[in-house]
């Protein structure tokens, strides 16, 4: 073995007897992880607007999101790429935030009742209620984000580079069922369905729901997939002084990033400060929007927002989702430049258009900053909306930029990634294992199964396999994530402290027409995602170094 190389047991392997099945099993997990995000994003605001807090300081709770994903995702990608647990380096990780995920959900469903075991004035159990609701969504915040980095650095560790654009376009697609099945729930009256059952209000129902989906599609792909075990890490003296040791190993990679990769987080950080207001604030956007203009109604506002911004949302995840299916067929890899085509084969009844669309089929590149200026020509509009239908239009329309960067980040990501450790040269008995690997993998009972052409003791600078700390380059891209949610977070608070400075009027004050936030005011939301339509259209002209690096 060579010095400082890493060692493994095993092979990465996919059950299902088919490419698509077992696509479908390596990404089942990101359903869990949408119906947790979903929840939180289209009854969270609402939910705490509900219990009395202002937006002022609702815009300073969703600061939880970007510094979760901030320190836990770097962190959690670098101790897991040093993980030596017998069940493999990711899924150990993605069942336990799993099961934090479930245990925070069911406190903020019932926040006002385990403040009542306490407390039994009204008035008080109402402001422990937001203190507890706000804790909670910070831990809950960070749990998702455990389960989040090792998700998708699973899919990179499993599939070889020419299977990454593949796999990353299956998370885009799982991600869209995600997103429709919990908005399409969400927009139910449960209440009048199902009655009690599952607590007394819908958010208590959403949040059940959501817990279980959780556990059960992150270990789904858990059993699905198995993991090769890291026997000895190469680089494992970096890690053992501690935290600081991490933090300053993290802090040396982002500092010292390739070309191509940073090129990638400069779009992604632009990108970013539009999406953060539209996922966090568009349901509320939209539920005020009906409020504004409905009639009474026997349910209450939290529940008439939360189902309103979910039949836009709903509109959104099908566009997504539609768009996440047939863009990989029309739009040409990465790969493709270099002589390979590695593109997903449509169906047989397609072929004939597509062949006629295929010399001019635009790069997945080009399709980036594309819908970076769609999501910007679609947001320009947000202040001057007054209908709620032409606000679900827009947001529907948003639904095809917001696949492609689902889509895009991971893909060029992963194959950077994968490119770096296959750099090196194989030695001649590293190849020949390879082969003979390739080999077995013809003759196994899944002819589709996805090795990875990996043999059990060969050291990383001995194999062609992807790369060993694409944990911590997958955390790296989340700081270039979450570092623009802070900028608007602040974004946000300036603009609801002077649009909106006091509690939601139509979420705590009957009939809703009283003081600055008039039915003819201007939306403080609105106002928020046209400042982030600026920022996609930098995003969009930021792409363009990518494409010289």
């Amino acid at each position: 073995m060579a010095v400082g190389g890493s060692s493994w047991v095993g092979q990465p392997r996919i059950r299902g007897s088919t490419e698509s099945m077992q696509m479908i099993l390596l990404t089942f997990s990101m359903i869990g992880l949408q119906f947790a995000w979903g929840t939180e994003t289209i009854y969270g605001s609402p939910y705490l607007l509900n219990l009395g807090l202002s937006k002022s300081d609702l815009s300073l709770v969703w600061v939880a999101g970007p510094l979760s994903g901030l320190v836990m995702q770097p962190i959690i990608g670098m101790v897991s790429d040093s993980s030596k647990s017998k069940y493999g380096r990711r899924r150990p990780f993605m069942i336990g935030g799993a099961v934090a995920v479930c245990i925070c959900m069911l406190i903020l469903g019932w926040a006002s009742e385990i403040i009542g075991l306490f407390v039994a004035d009204e008035a008080r159990i109402r402001q422990n209620a937001i203190r507890l609701a706000v804790v909670d969504i910070y831990v809950l915040d960070f749990v998702i984000n455990i389960s989040q980095s090792t998700c998708r650095a699973l899919v990179v560790d499993t599939l070889p580079v020419e299977k990454q654009q593949l796999g990353s376009a299956w998370v885009s697609r799982m991600s869209g069922v995600g997103q429709l099945l919990i908005y399409g729930i969400g927009s139910l009256d449960l209440k009048r369905m199902m009655g009690n059952f599952l607590g007394e209000s819908q958010f208590k129902k959403l949040c059940i729901v959501t817990a279980f989906t959780m556990l059960s599609t992150q270990g789904l792909t858990c059993w699905m997939v198995q993991e090769r075990v890291l026997v000895a890490d190469g680089r494992a003296s970096d890690s053992n002084g501690g935290l600081m040791s991490v933090l300053t190993q993290i802090y040396s990679t982002t500092r010292n990033l390739p070309e191509s990769i940073q090129a990638i987080c400069r779009v992604q950080f632009w990108s970013w400060i539009g999406y953060f207001p539209f996922l966090f604030y568009g349901s509320t956007w939209v539920g005020e929007i009906y409020l504004r203009n409905a009639g009474p109604s026997e349910n209450d506002a939290l529940t008439e927002v939360g189902r309103a911004g979910s039949v836009a949302f709903i509109a959104f995840a099908i566009t997504s989702f539609a768009s996440s299916i047939v863009m990989p067929w029309i739009i040409k890899s990465p790969e493709d430049d270099q002589g390979q085509s590695f593109t997903p084969r449509p169906p047989a009844v397609l072929s004939p258009f597509l062949r006629k669309y295929k010399p001019t089929k635009p790069t997945l590149l080009t399709a980036w900053a594309c819908g970076n200026l769609m999501f910007a020509a679609s947001m320009v509009f947000a202040p001057f909306v007054t209908s709620v239908h032409f606000a679900t239009i827009l947001i529907a329309l948003c639904g095809i930029p917001w696949a492609v960067a689902g889509w895009a980040p991971g893909t060029f990501l992963g194959i950077e990634v994968n490119r770096m450790s296959s750099s090196i040269p194989l030695s001649m008995s590293a190849r020949r294992m390879s082969n003979d690997s390739i080999e077995m993998d013809s003759r196994s009972s899944s002819p589709l199964a996805l090795h990875l052409r990996h043999d059990s003791g060969s050291s990383a600078i001995d194999t062609t396999s992807t790369g060993e700390l694409s944990g911590i380059y997958f955390g790296i891209l989340n700081i270039y994530t979450t570092l623009p949610q802070f900028v608007g977070t602040g974004i946000s608070w300036v603009v609801f402290s002077i649009l909106e400075p006091g509690k939601s009027r139509e979420l705590t004050t009957p009939g809703g027409s009283d003081g600055l936030n008039s039915k003819n005011g201007l939306s403080g939301i609105g106002v928020c995602l046209c400042i982030g339509a600026v920022s996609a259209v930098v995003a969009a002209w930021a792409t363009r170094r990518l494409k010289h690096v």
